[in-house]
């Protein structure tokens, strides 16, 4: 699993952790049921300690997006119970910042179905 780290950016490690895998299992990148590296490989691989890998699994367990397991490890899911109030409360923040950027509700539709066509190809 590639991913690329910002270390100077003011969004935590494990939180860009979060967000690409998140990505990546919408992009199709990622399958369900493909496994994930170990704690301690992504650690090693990313050159972060391992209590930042394991809160980002963490947060991804809680979300439902991966299944962990002694044996198996780490397992990407798709989590079946649709958008969660978080993702529904983040996506009204972030829509707010574009509302107070001065983006109109017509370029914030635009640019919404500009991303979905961008992220999810075909779908």
């Amino acid at each position: 699993m590639l991913l690329r780290l910002d270390f100077s950016s003011g969004v935590p490690i494990y939180q860009q952790i979060r967000n690409q895998v998140v990505v990546s299992i919408a992009s199709g990148e990622l399958e369900p049921g493909e496994k994930l590296p170990t704690i301690r490989a992504l650690a090693e691989e990313a050159g972060i300690n391992m209590m930042t890998a394991s809160k980002a699994y963490q947060l991804l367990k809680a979300e439902g997006y991966i299944t962990t397991g002694r044996r198996d490890g780490a397992t990407v899911r798709i989590p079946s119970a649709g958008a969660g109030p978080e993702a529904v409360e983040g996506l009204r923040l972030r829509l707010c910042e574009l509302r107070l950027a001065g983006m109109g509700k017509e370029a914030i539709l635009e640019l919404c179905g500009k991303l979905i066509d961008e992220e999810a190809p075909g779908k």
